[in-house]
Order: structure tokens, then C-alpha cells, then sequence
């Protein structure tokens, strides 16, 4: 159960691939994937079908956001996959997607420009399973979760019905055993030759896990075929920003354009700013102390919108780039500040504090917690400033009794 909802909890800070680049990974590995070619203009979309030779194709839009079947393109095309069995039919709608934006409810703002698209032989799936490997904080390693109900969001299935959720802890120094494999086929409910089939699968999967440094690779759906084949549908795969400089070749697939123009605008300023999907912004200082607070958000009940590291050598301008970053989430309808003044100067940050609170119409209650360095200089520069009064006054952690506030409507520790 635990690893299960920690699929929905790894960061946006890992680098996400195109489906394309993701199935090319794969067949490498020896995983079993439709064949597929990828196309840049509705001419080669059209060529490409011919060239597959199969009784149906399948056109897919290549973007990093989820719920492509069900978005809207720019040009008015609704979905962005489709099913043809004439190759012909590739061109027209090639046409309305390329160069076109397409927006689901993943995409940012109106949508994600769609430059590529991907032409793959469809094949018909008599029985969808799901199927993932992820670094499992509580086993401390690698874990492979899978469950006999593909096709669908596995956070439904183990909130309905977490029984029909497996769960393979993996030795890293051992690595997978067939037995687990072999187990893992069986929970999947795959029987006679099919299960030998889907065990090596898995464990070509695990092989690609490690060797491309990923943090997770999830499968879904991991499907059998009328024909008795065992396909890799359609993957996903992150992988750890910390393994660039040993996965090069995987890295420079990085697809930037899709990227997160909160992280991009982080960079510009020196700042570690990785997006997540809660609602309490946090800026704080020291990758420690950052993964301690969010820790302590989910403790109460409350889900942090990002990973904000101002660093060790902060500035006042780049506290005031940090708030802006924060502010610019839609999301964020709070934000707490958590610095520890070891070698960061607690009057810096306040006065950065102060300066956003000057500069910015924040709407959102501000909560600030500064210990260490020169936090009486910072407490009294927060005190004295004139805040504007339209902050709200308060800002209460669910089920928590209320945070103490000053007169000026913030919290001061």
C-alpha cells in the first residue's frame, strides 16, 4: 500500500522522457513493445504507417503530460490519440497536430506544443495488469509493485481494493530473484507458458531500472494479447538528476520545452525549486531542513506545494525571487518560511521577506519561523515593517489548533 501512493508522491524534479524515447529504452532491455516510428510531419506520419504494415494503427501525440486521449488541440481536434486502420487517414490528423498546442488536464496554462508524434502498430489486449519498480524509502531499496487491475489509476485500486496490490521488495546487492519474478507473474494472474513469459519480462524491466539510474519505471498497462504476447503498452520513466553525470546519453533527451518555468526561472537565480501538487508553499534553506519541513506538513495533514533550498549563501534579491516563484503557483494558498541561520544571515532573509511583501500583492497567510544567526536583528525587522493589510490574518493547519499570529495578522517564532 505504502508503495503504491509513493508513486504518486515522487517530485517533478525528475527527468520524465517522451513515450518514444521511454519504448526505445525498453526494446534495448529486451522489453517487449509494439512497434512503433516516430514522425515530425504529416507526410512521414503517413509513410510511417505504410512502412508498420499492421491491420491497425495507433497515432499518438508525444508530450510529457498525462491524459493525452482525452485533450483538446489549438486546431480544434479533440483527443490526442487515435485508432486507423488506413494509413491515409494519418496525414489529416497529423495535420491538426503538429505545430498545434494540445492541453489536457496535466498541461500548463493553454496547452503544450506538439512537435512530434508517434505512429505504433495497435494490438488488440485481451487483459490489462499494472505493473511498476520504484525506490521504496521504507525498504529501503527497490520495490515492484503490481496488480492484476491494469489499465486504471493504481491510487484507486489500493484505496478500493488494496488487497489486489502486490509487492516484491527487491535486495539491490542481490538483486531479483526468478522466485520473485515468477511470484509476481502469478499475483499478476498470468498462467501456463505466459507466466515463464511475463517473469522475464519483469526482470528485463528490473535490469533497466538500475541500469539507467531510474527512480521509477511504471507499466501501464501491462497487458497480454490474444496472440500470447506479454506488451509493455505504454511506460513511464523517471530518473534521479543526481545519476547526469553517468547517464549521459539518457540526459540528452531531456526535452526541455515542456519543463517547469518555475524550475527554469530557479536556475536562473540559483535556487533548488522543485514543484509538487500540495498547497502550502515553503522556503527554506538547506536540503535537510527542506525535506524535514515538508515531513512535518504531511505530519499534520497539510501537502507541500514545492522543494524550495534558498542555499547557504542567500541574498536578499533571491529571497524575493523565491517568494515570486512560490506566489506564481495558483496552487499555493499558504506558505511557510523555515530558516535555521547557521551560515545564513536570519535579518537577510527577512529583510528579503519584507521587500516581497512590499513589492507583491501576496493574498496568502505567511507563516515565518527564523532561528540562529541574527534572528533577534530579523524578528525585530519583520515587527517593525509595515505589512499590507490585506494579508490574511491567520492560517490554521488542518485539525491543528491555530498557529499564534501578531496583531498584523503573522506568525513570528
Amino acid at each position: 500500500m505504502a508503495a503504491a501512493q509513493a508513486l504518486s508522491a515522487i517530485p517533478a524534479r525528475w527527468l520524465n522522457l517522451q513515450e518514444h524515447h521511454s519504448k526505445e529504452l525498453m526494446a534495448k532491455y529486451g522489453v517487449t513493445v509494439q512497434r512503433f516510428k516516430v514522425a515530425d510531419t504529416p507526410h512521414d506520419a503517413v509513410q510511417v504507417g505504410k512502412d508498420l504494415k499492421a491491420k491497425e494503427l495507433v497515432l499518438k501525440a508525444q508530450i510529457l503530460a498525462g491524459g493525452r486521449g482525452k485533450g483538446t488541440f489549438s486546431s480544434g481536434l479533440k483527443g490526442g490519440v487515435h485508432l486507423t486502420k488506413n494509413p491515409d487517414d494519418l496525414g489529416p490528423l497529423v495535420e491538426q497536430m503538429i505545430g498545434h498546442k494540445l492541453k489536457t488536464k496535466q498541461t500548463p496554462g493553454d496547452g503544450v506544443l506538439v512537435q512530434k508524434v508517434m505512429v505504433a502498430q495497435a494490438l488488440d489486449i485481451s487483459r490489462e495488469t499494472y505493473l511498476a519498480i520504484l525506490m521504496d524509502r521504507e525498504k529501503m531499496g527497490p520495490v515492484i509493485v503490481g496488480s492484476p487491475e491494469g489499465g486504471v489509476d493504481i491510487e484507486e485500486v489500493a484505496e478500493k481494493t488494496p488487497e489486489l496490490i502486490f509487492t516484491e521488495a527487491i535486495d539491490i546487492t542481490a538483486g531479483i530473484q526468478d522466485e520473485q519474478a515468477m511470484r509476481m507473474a502469478d499475483n499478476l494472474k498470468f498462467t501456463g507458458p505466459l507466466q515463464r513469459v511475463a517473469a522475464d519480462q519483469i526482470k528485463n524491466l528490473y535490469q533497466l531500472f538500475l541500469a539507467v539510474d531510474a527512480t521509477q519505471v511504471e507499466v501501464n498497462p501491462f497487458g497480454e494479447t490474444p496472440d500470447g504476447e506479454v506488451v509493455c503498452f505504454d511506460a513511464k520513466i523517471n530518473f534521479d538528476d543526481n545519476a547526469k553525470y553517468r547517464q549521459e546519453e539518457v540526459f540528452a533527451l531531456d526535452d526541455k520545452t515542456e519543463g517547469d518555468e518555475r524550475e527554469k526561472m530557479a536556475e536562473i537565480h540559483n535556487l533548488n525549486y522543485i514543484g509538487m501538487d500540495g498547497n502550502i508553499g515553503c522556503l527554506v534553506n538547506g536540503a535537510g531542513l527542506a525535506m524535514a519541513t515538508m515531513d512535518i506538513i504531511k505530519l499534520h495533514g497539510g501537502e507541500p506545494a514545492n522543494f524550495l533550498d534558498v542555499g547557504g549563501g542567500v541574498q536578499e534579491k533571491q529571497v524575493l525571487e523565491a517568494f515570486k516563484l512560490i506566489s506564481s503557483d495558483t496552487k499555493v494558498k499558504a506558505i511557510l518560511v523555515n530558516v535555521f541561520g547557521g551560515i545564513v544571515d536570519c535579518s537577510t532573509i527577512a529583510n528579503g521577506i519584507t521587500s516581497a511583501c512590499r513589492q507583491m500583492e501576496l493574498k496568502v497567510p505567511l507563516v515565518v519561523r527564523l532561528a540562529g544567526l541574527n534572528m533577534e536583528k530579523a524578528s525585530k525587522i519583520l515587527k517593525e515593517s509595515a505589512f499590507p493589510s490585506k494579508l490574511p490574518r491567520i492560517w490554521e493547519m488542518p485539525q491543528r489548533k491555530p498557529l499564534p499570529v501578531s496583531d498584523d495578522g503573522h506568525a513570528y517564532r
